[in-house]
């Protein structure tokens, strides 16, 4: 019987990890529905990142903290990696990389939104 219920707790533990959580919350906000990060804050993509490719790094990274990704993160149908020039990885959704701002101060802000005309807030579909 032991060795039944060890069996069978392996066997869950299993299924709920194939069932991890999307890397991002949609959130209804005034722009419609978008994304956040686990803490409600907006997430951003960058015009002059390239597909799969993230160029916002030193300063820039400094002001829009990538949303990272785990060591041992899957990618996943839409949602991606990006393995970023220092070795860390960031998440990515359709291609596109994900960013917060730091000058978002609480969760729902959306201060980073058309900044340099080239920050969006990214859309859930």
């Amino acid at each position: 019987m032991k060795m039944l219920v060890s069996a069978l707790a392996i066997l869950l533990a299993g299924v709920a990890a194939s069932y991890a959580a999307e890397p991002a919350k949609v959130m209804d906000s005034k722009a419609g529905k978008i994304y956040t990060d686990a803490k409600g804050m907006t997430l951003y993509t960058f015009d002059k990142d390239a597909k799969d490719k993230s160029s916002c790094e030193a300063t820039c990274a400094e002001n829009w903290p990538p949303l990272k990704a785990a060591a041992d993160a899957k990618a996943e149908g839409e949602w991606t990696l990006i393995k970023r020039k220092d070795g860390s990885h960031m998440w990515a959704y359709e291609g596109k990389a994900l960013y917060t701002y730091v000058g978002d101060k609480k969760a729902g802000d959306m201060a980073g939104d058309g900044k340099g005309g080239v920050w969006h807030v990214a859309k859930a579909n």
